[in-house]
């Protein structure tokens, strides 16, 4: 296509079963939002829209687990949603919800346009069918065995693990989410959209139209589905929550997800364009119009197959131009998991970090997962916040503008003649734009970032090559005009760095007394001015005093966040830890045998040589005797002491690491994987007996 007139660019509408985490950002929303302020910074027509999907089947699920109703679940996690993407500056123009009224409508006035041509097959099919329950398994209320991964936890509607999506009724040894139970199958009515009637269509317009272009990850999943043949798929479930089927006849029905979903961007678009007095239909129904959606891999196909071709069956809506899916991000090694707590939630993290949103913002997308899986670990986190932005971007400023205000309080100094090496630096500053403009247009987030800090080495070079703070001492007219280069410099990286740092952009604006964000009330700099324009901030121009840009990361602060993460590791391993099976049943003679008495620790030691053995002396009321226990792992010597246990005195004494021990000590498992003492309530006499 031509140069697009405006852009409309989606970020997948995330689910408000739950709150956002950092796989949910490296995946969607901080490509998404660099992409949209990048297209702002050189002056286009943007739409950049989201909100809350709050149909989902994860939806009910969650609620009935919480104990509480659907509506209680959406409104809880959508304005934790919502509000902390505010926080973190995702720039949406608009972000909406599926249950708005406005949403209703437009899925429903799409269901209708595409049920009134004939665009829909009506079948009566077999369907699992939980009897407890009484209820048909759509989507999560099903698992089992993916058919074609052999993963055994995938869900009825799409595979976790490999990405595939299918039918509940294809998974194997299926059984009920909800009460566990094997499912029977049942037969119920249901609407289907026929995807091979479009194949000829996707075939034209991906395989053929969009094999240069869309990314490798992209092309090859939607290829291989497109190849292995394309069936009807059902875009109605058998449940009582969603947006209900506008058909007569199909009441307990509602609208797929997938199909309602995507319609979410047209309705937040709606939503947005009366809100500011725009026409909808020129983002969605105009060829000058670039479409872009930004999801994650395990979306693809709804994106890139079922929602093209409903589109394509409703006639007049534009299709995307791309479809840039990034991979998966794990955590500290492990895959990240809602459901286990294995992530780093966002709204944790605004509390935890207080303004430092950029610096998750840096680490997410220098590690982004473009083209394969990424893992996420604090250390690297530590390391990009230390060694780059702190080193590098916030070293040089500080240095321009401490310098700045020591030698000509604050003011833009006069420049003198340029040296070659001020010439060559300068030209090079005009170059940035465009080398990193061309990265984001190719969706090469990760790429475009370094190229960012490779303009904050720059800088960094220039001023410890130009040495003003000696230079001052024998030239005070060349100082001048180090100075007054790098301040041009610092005020290119204000300008260049706001779509990937748009709180440090704004501090840096505000330290430099410079407007660098688009506005239609205010004059600002732009990208285009820093690739055109000689002189980006003129003399005599008065900057404030300096401000740290960004802050060291102590180890502390690094070693809590990984003793969180283990102790949630714990957590699970606790929760999944299976419970042994009973023993051979006993007579009540043999149970009357055991001779439980409560006793004292008097004296505690660490066995030679072991790593796990104490040696206890231990009163028991008839007598003080020698107990080896291993117990090192949760208790040390010197805190037990005094400490009352439950000992079986009359277990025949047997030889460990050559000490008899005369007895055993019971404990039992705590839920962070630590051992603990069978104590009673309050301190009793030793010798008493346990029955």
């Amino acid at each position: 296509m031509s140069a697009p007139k405006r852009y409309t660019i989606t970020a997948a509408l995330p689910y408000t079963n739950g709150p956002i985490h950092i796989g949910h950002l490296a995946g969607v929303y901080v490509p998404a939002d660099i992409y949209a302020r990048y297209l702002r910074g050189i002056g286009k027509d943007v739409a950049y829209i989201c909100g809350s999907d709050e149909h989902g089947v994860a939806i009910p699920m969650r609620a009935k687990k919480e104990g509480v109703s659907p509506q209680d679940i959406i409104d809880k996690y959508h304005t934790i949603i919502k509000n902390s993407f505010s926080e973190f500056g995702i720039s949406f123009d608009n972000y909406s919800r599926t249950s708005a009224k406005i949403h209703h409508e437009t899925a429903s006035e799409f269901f209708t346009k595409l049920y009134n041509d004939g665009e829909f097959i009506e079948e009566v099919t077999a369907q699992l069918y939980d009897a407890e329950a009484n209820q048909f398994l759509a989507d999560r209320f099903v698992v089992g065995t993916c058919p074609k991964c052999g993963f055994e936890e995938s869900y009825g509607d799409q595979c976790e693990n490999c990405g595939t999506s299918h039918n509940a009724t294809d998974l194997i040894n299926p059984k009920s989410a909800i009460t566990g139970n094997i499912p029977t199958v049942k037969e119920t009515k249901h609407w289907f959209l026929p995807l091979d009637k479009h194949e000829v269509f996707l075939r034209e317009w991906i395989l053929e139209g969009h094999k240069k272009d869309w990314k490798p990850n992209v092309y090859g999943q939607v290829k291989s589905w497109v190849e292995d043949g394309l069936r009807p798929r059902a875009v109605t479930r058998d449940l009582d929550w969603g947006i209900p089927l506008p058909v007569e006849g199909a009441e307990g029905k509602v609208l797929y997800v997938w199909f309602d979903a995507p319609i979410g961007y047209i309705s937040s678009t709606k939503e947005w364009a009366a809100r500011e007095g725009k026409n909808w239909e020129d983002y969605w129904k105009k060829d000058d119009t670039k479409l872009v959606h930004f999801i994650g891999k395990d979306n693809i196909v709804f994106h890139c197959i079922i929602f093209p071709s409903m589109l394509k069956a409703h006639g007049n809506y534009i299709l995307p131009e791309n479809v840039p899916a990034n991979e998966f991000l794990n955590l500290e090694g492990n895959k990240l998991s809602t459901s286990k707590n294995w992530a780093v939630w966002l709204h944790e993290y605004l509390e935890e970090f207080p303004n430092q949103q950029d610096v998750l913002r840096y680490t997410l997308t220098a590690n982004a997962p473009e083209s394969k899986d990424n893992d996420f670990t604090w250390k690297d986190f530590q390391t990009k916040n230390n060694s780059e932005l702190v080193a590098i971007f916030g070293n040089f400023i500080n240095r321009v503008v401490v310098l700045t205000n020591k030698y000509y309080a604050g003011q833009v100094p006069l420049a003198g003649d340029y040296s070659e090496v001020d010439e060559d630096v300068l030209a090079a500053v005009k170059e940035f734009p465009n080398s990193i403009g061309k990265s984001i247009e190719r969706y090469r987030f990760r790429e475009a970032s370094q190229e960012l800090m490779n303009l904050a080495r720059l800088g960094n070079k220039y001023l410890a090559d130009e040495e003003p703070w000696k230079v001052i001492k024998v030239d005070e007219e060349r100082t001048k005009t180090i100075m007054y280069v790098a301040l041009q410099i610092a005020t290119a990286l204000a300008v260049v760095s706001e779509p990937f740092l748009p709180f440090t952009s704004t501090k840096l604006s505000n330290i430099l007394n410079l407007n660098v964000i688009p506005s239609e009330t205010k004059e600002s700099l732009t990208w285009k001015d820093v690739t055109q324009k000689d002189i980006l901030i003129p003399t005599n121009h008065q900057i404030n005093k300096a401000e740290l840009l960004f802050s060291k990361i102590e180890d502390k602060t690094i070693e809590a966040q990984l003793q969180k993460l283990e102790a949630t590791k714990l957590a699970n391993e606790q929760e999944n830890k299976v419970v042994e099976p009973q023993k051979e049943t006993i007579k009540f003679d043999d149970f009357t045998k055991l001779d439980i008495r409560i006793g004292t620790i008097l004296e505690a030691e660490k066995v030679a040589k072991t790593k796990k053995l104490l040696k206890l002396k231990v009163d028991v009321g008839i007598d003080v005797r020698t107990i080896v226990s291993g117990i090192t792992e949760s208790f040390a010597p010197e805190e037990i002491i005094g400490q009352q246990v439950s000992v079986l005195v009359n277990l025949a004494p047997r030889k460990i690491r050559g000490v008899e021990s005369q007895g055993m000590i019971l404990m039992t498992d705590t839920p962070d994987g630590k051992l603990a003492f069978v104590e009673p309530e309050k301190k009793v006499k030793n010798g008493q007996a346990v029955s």
